[in-house]
């Protein structure tokens, strides 16, 4: 069983046509067939059934996809390894990131990394709080940041790098707007807008609200943070957001209001995986992250 054989395979079972896997892998279409008959013919048993001009993987041809999916992400993970421990300030990291710090920290970070390490490769990826999780430990992202940082367990260690309040954010002819701060329960009464329902800061708004004995009314929802700050600018809520969320400015039309009872904090971190050994890179980026962050603490 070869490799090609492996990434052949893959590529028709994605695609569930040889003509188009043969064109995207660039190579001649008998070349393809004839390399996923070798596959069966190794095997004994049939990975396709044609479907008109199609292909379909059968029932046992889905199990050895996952299986194959899996070899081929460890020999390329194996390969990237290597190349990083030859010269580990050349690698390639993938990390993810909810959009609660996708303006701010995320940029702030990288961009402080890559003056100190210029040849090290970013891919990012935002996503949700659970999907970042998942992806963290299934090795589609080596690390994420995180807010607040979930608790360990067997495929994922954690490092928390500051805590954060949480703020309220008023349309600027709020009638609270001209205050220092206030109590939540002064919100009671208003219409919020919130991340959907799942998301990490929706649960983090409405646990809040249930400490200081009322649940919001959710009148608007979005996915986006500029979103969720437009709706506010435009007078349809209220909304609470992490303080660095608005590190860059506070969008105009609007107030930034500290919350003075109950104080509500979250904390940032990052994880990564427990259940393999960290890339060169990866183990640099971590490094520095936290000398970075326990730097900025101290002058806080």
């Amino acid at each position: 069983m070869e490799l090609r054989q492996l990434r052949y395979f893959v590529e028709v079972a994605e695609r569930e046509h040889i003509s188009d896997a043969a064109e995207h892998l660039h190579v001649a279409q008998s070349a393809v067939s004839r390399q996923i008959a070798n596959l069966e013919e190794e095997l004994g048993t049939a990975l396709f059934e044609r479907v008109g001009r199609n292909v379909k993987l059968t029932p046992i041809g889905k199990i050895f996809l996952e299986h194959a999916i899996t070899a081929l992400n460890a020999i390329d993970y194996a390969v990237k390894q290597v190349e990083e421990y030859l010269d580990p300030q050349r690698g390639s990291i993938k990390i993810g990131f909810p959009t609660s710090l996708a303006s701010y920290v995320l940029p702030t970070v990288i961009s402080a990394f890559k003056k100190e390490y210029p040849d090290v490769s970013f891919h990012l990826r935002q996503g949700s709080y659970r999907y970042l999780i998942e992806a963290v430990k299934n090795r589609e992202l080596n690390l994420a940041f995180l807010g607040p940082v979930p608790r360990k367990d067997e495929s994922i260690n954690s490092m928390i790098l500051f805590n954060e309040n949480i703020c309220a954010l008023l349309p600027a002819n709020h009638r609270l707007a001209k205050r220092d701060k206030i109590h939540l329960d002064e919100l009671r009464n208003d219409n919020f807008v919130l991340f959907p329902e799942g998301y990490i800061l929706h649960k983090v708004v409405v646990d809040a609200c249930k400490s200081a004995g009322f649940l919001p009314k959710v009148t608007s929802e979005g996915e986006d943070m500029d979103a969720l700050k437009g709706m506010v600018a435009a007078g349809i809520g209220v909304t609470l957001l992490p303080e660095s969320s608005f590190y860059d400015s506070t969008p105009r039309l609007t107030i930034k209001m500290k919350i003075d009872n109950p104080n509500i904090t979250r904390n940032v971190g990052i994880i990564y995986p427990s259940n393999r050994e960290l890339a060169p890179s990866e183990q640099v980026f971590i490094k520095f992250v936290n000398s970075f962050f326990s730097r900025l603490n101290q002058f806080q």
